[in-house]
């Protein structure tokens, strides 16, 4: 139950990325590096609070899928950021959403998880529901608009690339994982920002440095604490099926700040999608066992 509440609140925090990129007028690329960057040196300074250590022996073992997870955070991270410049947030999304189908295609063959009837049905029934929340959007979409969708999909195939990577690091505390990746990500991305941008741009947008601060602290660093933690404790379906919360916060977020208009096709949408997740969780056949023995 543990690992299911913090993957559904890191499912929360991410949805509203998209609202807080879109105060943020600097690079794709710029913006990922300081939300690594500020994310590690956070849970960095957690770490003094609380008198401990890193574990580099951890780092070691698993560097090569640290490295690999690393590469496919930034690579999310800096697609994601530049699809938000040419489409809305609602199709960033739906494309971006291709990631948790990879994962769940994949699953039986990578993870060696069979697929049951009830998570092809669940999964199937999620899907749908996105389509109908995000429709609008991409039945109508410009150059740009298509632009962008493709550029979320490759996000979300980097999306995919991380979770599946992370599913092989049996050891080790996930804030440590959570440190160690983002530490990498940020040097990793730290030379492009002078080979593709010529340098940072920030000292020209001083309004935007909240912006980058939340994004860093919250979305960034607490926010893939609680991802790493929860998704050590779930099978890759069940992080497919909950992977679809984010995007029904982020529609919401976008209704009530950005006042997005809501069609009757997207609160069907939104209402088969949280009725597939909560499926997806709850056991008939344990409820039957305690109505059995008495609980």
């Amino acid at each position: 139950m543990k690992g299911l509440i913090q993957f559904i609140s890191s499912m929360i925090i991410f949805g509203t990325i998209g609202l807080i990129i879109k105060q943020i007028k600097l690079s794709s690329i710029e913006i990922a590096i300081f939300s690594s960057f500020i994310g590690c040196t956070f849970l960095i300074l957690i770490y003094v609070l609380r008198n401990k250590k890193l574990d580099f022996p951890f780092l070691k073992n698993y560097k090569w899928l640290i490295i690999i997870s690393s590469l496919a955070l930034a690579g999310n991270w800096v697609f994601l950021f530049q699809s938000y410049q040419y489409t809305s947030i609602s199709n960033a999304t739906l494309g971006y959403y291709l990631g948790p189908i990879i994962v769940l295609l994949l699953s039986p063959f990578i993870l060696k998880e069979a697929l049951s009837r009830k998570s092809i049905l669940c999964i199937g029934s999620s899907l749908v529901g996105l389509i109908f929340i995000l429709s609008n959007g991409f039945l109508q979409p410009g150059l740009d608009d298509v632009l962008g969708i493709l550029i979320s999909m490759l996000a979300g195939s980097c999306y995919a690339c991380l979770m599946l990577a992370n599913k092989f690091i049996k050891q080790g505390s996930r804030l440590d994982l959570t440190v160690f990746q983002l530490g990498i990500t940020s040097l990793i991305l730290l030379p492009f920002i002078f080979i593709v941008e010529g340098g940072f741009e920030i000292q020209t947008q001083i309004s935007v440095i909240p912006f980058i601060v939340f994004l860093g602290i919250i979305n960034t660093g607490i926010g893939f604490w609680l991802f790493f933690s929860g998704m050590e404790k779930l099978n890759g379906q069940n992080i497919a099926l909950l992977s679809y919360i984010d995007p029904l916060v982020a529609i919401f977020i976008s209704g009530l700040i950005l006042r997005e208009q809501f069609t009757y096709l997207q609160i069907i949408g939104g209402l088969i999608l949280i009725t597939s997740t909560f499926l997806s969780e709850f056991s008939f056949k344990q409820l039957r066992i305690r109505r059995k023995q008495g609980f």
